[in-house]
């Protein structure tokens, strides 16, 4: 079997790919690709037996074979090769693939491809959403971030989708922040919930083009299956009841804080310097109609230090604990020049949302409180 291809197209493709291979994997094959050329068409797949990967490339054949390659010795010739049509020839009695350039010959042992897992077929049919790469490009950055760690919590290791037929709602939380994301442009006419693991949204994050790309996701009651441009995407889903986190927002905030997402980063990010490197805790102080104070103390050294930022406050005096990083990072996902910060008491949990209203989507973000009471 031989196949010519763009070296820079194949690279460009391995890449997008290349995130699926695991680097401890349960199965020494899975450290491969597996190459299937077909009728002019190079499909090949990553698979970490949880996510399988799968892309089409336009090649020019003689005859169908297909071999699993190994995956990393391949990306670094290809990524050290200037761009070029390469060739590829197959044994297929030893697996032994060589690659030819205009200067160069590279041998590389590959494997049976029988032995190489297939991915999990998933029944495309009316348990589908249809949205776009933006659209979900767009709910994996607002809800990644706060995906929690936690392997004792493994609910928690992945964002929660809930699709109706009026609206689809992404959710993800690690126990100290969550972040709901709703799109009224996204449906099914099968309401279903499930959860995607942490990693395949990583995967998609990556592979997503920037244009505005047509986009279909089926799933069943244990896959979900993404196709998109030449990419398709199956993953395993987590078999876990997601928290009732809608019994966690609160809903009576009469204290509330308007302000300069930009100016709020800002001070933050220079008032944290001074924070105690153990805790990051920095100090909210309402005392005025139109004046919020940040500051951070690090008794260990003697330092802290302290900024005025004005505002737009209305509610009773009060002074708030929040994590530096954890809080900047919650506002560096917002997008609207202006945030509005909601609170009911020092102890309970506080919103964080956007002054604007955008067409076709709705954001909330929660955030707990650190006691003050307990380091002072």
């Amino acid at each position: 079997m031989k196949f010519i291809v763009s070296s820079a197209n194949l690279l460009k493709q391995l890449t997008s790919l290349s995130g699926v291979v695991p680097s401890n994997p349960i199965m020494p094959i899975l450290e491969n690709f597996l190459f299937k050329v077909t009728a002019n068409k190079l499909i090949v797949t990553a698979s970490d037996m949880q996510n399988s990967m799968t892309a089409e490339i336009n090649v020019d054949s003689d005859e169908d074979g297909n071999v699993a390659v190994p995956a990393k010795m391949l990306i670094e010739t290809l990524r050290n090769l200037p761009e070029q049509p390469v060739t590829f020839v197959l044994n297929t009695d030893t697996y032994t693939l060589e690659i030819i350039s205009d200067k160069g010959r590279y041998r590389l042992a590959g494997e049976n491809a029988e032995d190489f897992p297939e991915p999990p077929k998933v029944e495309m049919g009316k348990d589908a959403v249809e949205l776009s790469s933006e659209v979900l490009s767009s709910a994996i950055a607002y809800t990644l971030f706060s995906v929690s760690n936690d392997e004792m919590r493994p609910a928690m290791n992945g964002v929660y989708i809930n699709v109706t037929a009026t609206n689809a709602t992404f959710v993800s939380t690690d126990t100290h922040r969550l972040v709901r994301y709703r799109r009224s442009d996204v449906s099914s006419p099968v309401e279903a919930a499930f959860i995607i693991p942490k990693k395949t949204l990583t995967l998609l994050k990556n592979a997503l083009p920037s244009d505005n790309t047509p986009l279909s996701m089926y799933f069943n009651k244990t896959n979900a299956y993404f196709i998109f441009s030449n990419i398709k995407l199956s993953c395993r889903l987590i078999d876990e009841r997601f928290p009732d986190y809608e019994n966690v927002i609160p809903l009576n905030n009469s204290n509330s804080l308007k302000v300069s997402r930009t100016e709020f980063i800002g001070s933050l990010k220079r008032i944290a310097i001074y924070a105690n490197k153990s805790t990051n805790l920095v100090k909210f102080k309402f005392a005025g109609e139109d004046t919020l104070t940040v500051s951070a103390e690090d008794l260990d050294f003697s330092n802290e230090a302290s900024e005025t930022l004005n505002c737009t406050y209305e509610g009773k005096e009060m002074e708030i604990g929040f994590q530096a990083r954890m809080f900047s990072e919650m506002l560096s996902n917002l997008h609207s020049p202006e945030i509005s910060l909601q609170m009911s008491e020092p102890n309970r949990a506080a919103l964080l949302v956007s002054t604007e209203t955008y067409e076709k989507e709705d954001i909330l973000m929660l955030v707990m409180p650190v006691n003050l009471a307990s380091y002072y």
